[in-house]
């Protein structure tokens, strides 16, 4: 049934108008804020790394406790994640993204004035409990608004964020590095102000208000989407039961085996790319590369995650999440121990923009694959599980990592790391394929 057939009122679920929806002006406007959104998520969890060694130096900081400062961001992430997941499944998707990025705000302004390790520290532990509430909404809301037909594709685009604020984090460094980096840490407060941009352009999510009961406001979201071409009196839930306990159902039942999977995908898969990040300025260093040539490096690296997401939006619409995923993680796994054992710059450099394009190609996917295994009812609370396992393994492996390189020196510690993609690899073998189907 095409788009334009599909004018008389109805109450058909919300996986029916967006099976019969084209992309509008809505759509684009909502997928751009969005994906600043993003960007500003990323910026802030990689800028306290490129700034490490001037704070380490200030505070008089060793490896470890300057692994602990970097992991404070992604442990406050851990009670974070599991708060905003039930808040996403109770307040909304559209009100937890405008109430996280503008309570974030106030962190980013705290640390640049701490007087102590431990004040820095804490500061940005409470900027994670705040921010995750922007990673936990973000991929749900966006693939809720999106018509069936383009749902992988641009959710996989929406990834690429993490390129462009790896991009705007190394830029800030390099920009205001001089300036010491209390500054560098402070300017990041004025992503308050995208909280405006939430507010105007990005709607609620109508399978949320649905499951909800509020569905003349979902039917609104509709026909707000649609421009005007689909006009629902109502959108009917898919399960009209309340759910009271949205977060424990995701290990009841036969989602149980799903939560399962992707606790061993989420945990694994963010150890065997964290921990090749947090520690990277650390490796190439030990590889010969001064610190401004270890941020150039970066930067190229992230410039190769582009034509990884691309190439994987393009794939999926035509093979699907699973054998992309799986391809492009068992190829990030290859990349892994090649970079391991180059022996000069050449191979390094080589090796290492592989691993870029694969790696983020597959989160690209996973993004989005993630989120479709659950029900409305649970995705929100699914996601914000897969979220909180990432960031144990973000908290854990700077430390871990720091002290197997430490013992063991450069190409056992990225064996080491990769061994973690392996394991992810085999895991995503295990989850149903979710490309053109509804979203339940």
């Amino acid at each position: 049934m095409t788009q334009a057939t599909t004018q008389k009122t109805s109450d058909e679920t919300a996986g029916y108008w967006f099976e019969n929806m084209s992309i509008t002006r809505a759509h684009w406007l909502a997928g751009m804020v969005i994906f600043v959104t993003f960007v500003i998520e990323a910026w802030e969890m990689l800028i306290l790394i490129f700034s490490a060694g001037a704070i380490g130096a200030e505070f008089n900081l060793d490896t470890t406790s300057i692994g602990t400062l970097i992991s404070a961001i992604f442990l406050g992430m851990i009670p974070g994640s599991l708060l905003w997941g039930q808040l996403a499944s109770t307040l909304g998707r559209r009100k937890c993204l405008m109430l996280s990025i503008g309570l974030y705000a106030i962190f980013p302004l705290l640390s640049a004035f701490a007087g102590s390790y431990e004040q820095l520290w804490w500061t940005r532990f409470f900027a994670g409990v705040v921010l995750s509430g922007a990673l936990v909404v973000s991929f749900p809301l966006f693939m809720e608004l999106l018509p069936v037909s383009v749902r992988g594709r641009a959710t996989v685009l929406l990834s690429a964020g993490w390129p462009v604020g790896t991009l705007v984090a190394v830029g800030v460094t390099m920009a205001l590095g001089d300036l010491g980096w209390r500054l560098v840490l402070g300017v990041s407060t004025v992503a308050a102000l995208w909280v405006l941009a939430i507010y105007v352009f990005v709607p609620e999510s109508a399978y949320w208000l649905s499951e909800k009961g509020r569905s003349s406001y979902a039917a609104k979201v509709v026909n707000r989407l649609s421009g005007g071409s689909l006009t629902p009196t109502q959108v009917r839930p898919v399960d009209t039961a309340q759910n009271a306990m949205p977060f424990w159902n995701i290990f009841r039942g036969k989602t149980l085996r799903i939560t399962i999977i992707t606790t061993i995908v989420n945990f694994c898969f963010a150890w065997g790319y964290w921990g090749m990040t947090s520690w990277l300025p650390t490796l190439l260093a030990e590889k010969g590369l001064s610190v401004n040539q270890g941020l150039e490096f970066i930067a190229l690296s992230a410039l190769f995650m582009f034509p990884g997401y691309i190439s994987a939006s393009y794939l999926t619409g035509k093979m699907g999440r699973k054998k992309v995923m799986v391809i492009y993680v068992a190829l990030a796994t290859l990349a892994g121990i090649g970079f391991a054992t180059a022996s000069n710059n050449v191979q390094l450099y080589g090796w290492n923009f592989t691993l870029s394009f694969f790696s983020l190609g597959a989160w690209g996917i996973w993004n989005t694959w993630q989120g479709e295994v659950y029900n409305t009812a649970t995705r929100g609370p699914g996601v914000a599980w897969g979220i909180m396992l990432q960031r144990v393994a973000n908290t854990a492996a700077p430390v871990i990592i720091g002290i197997v390189l430490a013992r063991s020196g450069f190409m056992p510690t990225v064996l080491f790391i990769s061994a973690f993609l392996a394991v992810t690899f085999l895991a995503s073998l295990l989850l149903p394929e979710t490309e053109g189907k509804r979203l339940e």
